[in-house]
């Protein structure tokens, strides 16, 4: 990648992120990240596809955390912690803002237009990879505790950028655990 385009994705990521993609022009993106126009389309031939780059960026990191907490333990159990423990660690971050993609998804609701595809791309990918790790664990329930995870992961990032995030952490990790050490009717009986 070129060091211009780094610049302009650097840049263009700090501030969609901190301000809002609609609120962010692409003059201000040119003017901080010190391009040129032509540098700019060169690189990304609209806003949109801007967009999508700091939203596949966004997602790549997402995915290396996943992995590294994979490589880290092997036991399915611990691999759901971690990856609960860096949400957390999100969300704790200065400049806490909620997730990139449910704020993007919000600025741009219709399912069909690029940027929302990258959301759900990213979204289904997370819920896909919860479930193969739910399963890994052994419980019968595995696609819905993926699913209510997800759905932890999603009000904890909305919430935690509200309010003090401490106690929406512990809740978030408290259902986390819960999911962990839940047992289904059947597995009672």
């Amino acid at each position: 990648m070129s060091e211009a385009r780094m610049r302009l994705l650097g840049t263009a990521t700090g501030l969609f992120y901190a301000e809002g993609i609609h609120a962010v022009g692409v003059d201000r993106v040119i003017a901080e990240a010190q391009v040129t126009r032509a540098t700019l389309y060169r690189h990304f031939p609209s806003k949109d596809d801007l967009i999508v780059a700091y939203l596949t960026q966004a997602d790549d990191a997402i995915r290396e955390r996943v992995a590294a907490a994979r490589a880290a333990d092997t036991d399915a159990d611990d691999v759901i912690r971690a990856v609960a423990g860096f949400i957390v660690e999100d969300i704790k971050s200065p400049g806490f803002r909620g997730c990139a993609f449910l704020n993007a998804a919000a600025e741009y609701p219709d399912p069909e237009f690029p940027i929302h595809q990258a959301v759900l791309k990213h979204r289904q990918w997370f819920l896909d990879t919860m479930t193969e790790l739910f399963t890994a664990t052994g419980k019968p329930d595995a696609e819905p505790a993926a699913r209510h995870f997800v759905m932890l992961r999603d009000g904890a990032m909305t919430a935690g950028c509200l309010t003090d995030p401490k106690p929406i952490c512990d809740t978030f990790l408290r259902g986390v655990d819960g999911l962990l050490t839940y047992r289904s009717r059947s597995d009672q009986t």
